[in-house]
């Protein structure tokens, strides 16, 4: 049985910054799923309120998951550009198994 770690996030842009989160968000996401550890990263956007997104990212483990959080791309665009931009940041984690 294959194990991986997930994480599923919702930010919650301010109707001032939606549009700029949604084009950085898919610059992050092209970063991170170059990472060693990452297997997917994918990001949507709320058909009905366009101020929230919600990204699901699956790692190989925990550990891969703190490297991102650690990676260059990671602090430059999420830490420096898109959290600041953000109302509301909802990140929940996960252990999973089985096929991916």
């Amino acid at each position: 049985m294959t194990t991986h770690f997930t994480v599923i996030a919702t930010y919650t842009a301010t109707s001032d910054t939606a549009d700029v989160v949604a084009t950085l968000l898919p610059l992050l996401a092209e970063a991170s799923r170059k990472e060693d550890g990452n297997i997917s990263y994918t990001v949507a956007r709320d058909l009905e309120d366009l101020t929230r997104f919600t990204i699901a990212e699956r790692y190989v483990d925990a550990a891969a998951f703190q490297a991102h959080r650690d990676s260059e791309h990671f602090q430059r665009i999420g830490v420096g550009t898109i959290i600041p931009l953000l109302a509301d940041r909802v990140v929940f984690a996960y252990a999973g198994t089985g096929e991916l």
